[in-house]
């Protein structure tokens, strides 16, 4: 776990100097993958750091933590397994996969913009993806019994998940230095300048050698 830990944060340090502050308009919703996390609190990432900064370390140790359910849940949760197997079948089938093999910056996040007031879309890429998933053929339905074991399975699952996040936030503690440092270096002076950019905008918002 340690190791992973390290190259996932590694990882994210390489990619840290080539942030840039987005151009186009926020997204209202909150991140449920950020918003009040954890393992950012851990690794030194407070609120007021950019999302996409925020993002792209979270997703990274949600993918460590993934893979250790998954190998956990393959060998104790036979029933999770098999509607996780059926799952992910029935994903493969799908003529339309826009949300596969993003870069961690982007993993999670919603496909399509917010939406404008009176402009609407022709169309989304979550609508096609929709339709894409509305061709497949249901999958069977459980037994009364089969679900209140499913769930128990789930809880399980869950638990285990809970305890390898408080690990990786254990871990994390000794890169906080490393990570704050990045985002001081290569970060914080993106923000000071679009802030700079903004009051001289603000003070002056009319050029004074026209006319």
């Amino acid at each position: 776990m340690e190791t992973q830990v390290d190259q996932a944060v590694e990882a994210w340090l390489r990619w840290v100097p080539r942030w840039e502050p987005a151009t186009h308009r926020g997204r209202v919703a909150p991140c449920r993958r950020c918003l009040g996390s954890p393992i950012l609190s851990a690794a030194g990432i407070g609120a007021n750091a950019p999302h996409g900064v925020q993002h792209g370390l979270s997703t990274r140790m949600k993918t460590i933590v993934d893979h250790a359910v998954a190998d956990y849940t393959a060998r104790n949760l036979p029933m999770l397994q098999r509607e996780l197997d059926d799952q992910a079948a029935r994903n493969r089938a799908r003529s339309y996969r826009p949300a596969e093999d993003l870069d961690p910056e982007f993993d999670g996040l919603p496909l399509d913009p917010e939406p404008v007031a009176g402009a609407p879309f022709l169309f989304t890429i979550a609508g096609l993806a929709d339709d894409a998933g509305d061709e497949l053929p249901p999958l069977p339905p459980l037994t009364e019994e089969a679900k209140v074991a499913l769930r128990q399975e789930v809880a399980l699952a869950d638990e285990y998940a809970n305890m390898v996040g408080r690990e990786i936030c254990g871990i994390l503690l000794r890169h906080r230095l490393h990570i704050q440092a990045a985002i001081s270096q290569h970060v914080e002076p993106q923000i000071e300048a679009l802030l700079a950019e903004l009051t001289q905008s603000l003070d002056s918002p009319f050029d004074p050698d026209a006319g």
